[in-house]
């Protein structure tokens, strides 16, 4: 993806989110994002979108066999958590002492 029209998005690594859609989709349950891939507009949840992989036995992991990890989810699947609400939020973003800052829409309060 070019960096000219390089998307922009309010999720971060290591906020709390909830899984509005798909399989995993739980808005009471706020979860922690491991990862954020911009140019593939994914993310990272814990425990969210787990897939189990076959392994064959290697140097680091001698026994092999499967074993589960999370997969990325697509972003929009996803909402912020706002903690003084408990529930979820939409973004904006405004600038403050010349830093561009996160505001979640349903309390006001500072992300």
């Amino acid at each position: 993806m070019s960096n000219r029209f390089k998307p922009k998005f309010n999720i971060r690594k290591g906020d709390t989110v909830v899984v509005v859609a798909g399989e995993d989709k739980d808005l009471s349950k706020p979860r922690k994002v491991l990862e954020v891939r911009p140019d593939e507009a994914r993310v990272l949840v814990e425990g969210v979108n787990i897939v189990t992989r076959h392994t064959k036995p290697s140097a680091q992991n001698t026994k092999g066999g499967l074993v589960k990890k999370e997969a990325p989810i697509h972003i929009s699947n996803v909402m912020l958590w706002d903690a003084s609400k408990g529930a979820p939020t939409r973004v904006k973003r405004e600038r403050k002492d010349g830093k561009l800052v996160r505001i979640a829409k349903k309390s006001g309060n500072e992300i």
